[in-house]
């Protein structure tokens, strides 16, 4: 069966994730508040984040910026867009 949150981003109950996808006390708000779906949205605004500043993850300030952006999208309801970004039109 399934394990059921009610999800802060999406504001209704959705299925959640199976694992904590992060360490520490952000990922267990994670596990217990986020559901799959809302966390594969993250994901998605991370790729963009990661390509569009051209982040190297590999440095510890890049992977700062991504936690508390993580945090902000999640539970803040509102995480930066890469300067001069224009979404890709349908």
């Amino acid at each position: 069966m399934t394990r059921m949150v009610q999800c802060v981003y999406l504001k209704k109950e959705a299925p959640g994730l199976t694992y904590a996808p992060y360490p520490g006390e952000l990922g267990k708000r994670i596990y217990q508040q986020i559901s799959a779906e809302a966390f594969e949205a993250w994901k998605r605004h991370q790729t963009m984040l990661v390509n569009e500043n051209r982040l190297n993850l590999a440095d510890a300030r890049a992977r700062q910026y991504l936690a508390r952006q993580m945090e902000q999208f999640l539970f803040g309801g509102q995480a930066e867009t890469p300067a001069g970004y224009v979404p890709p039109s349908a």
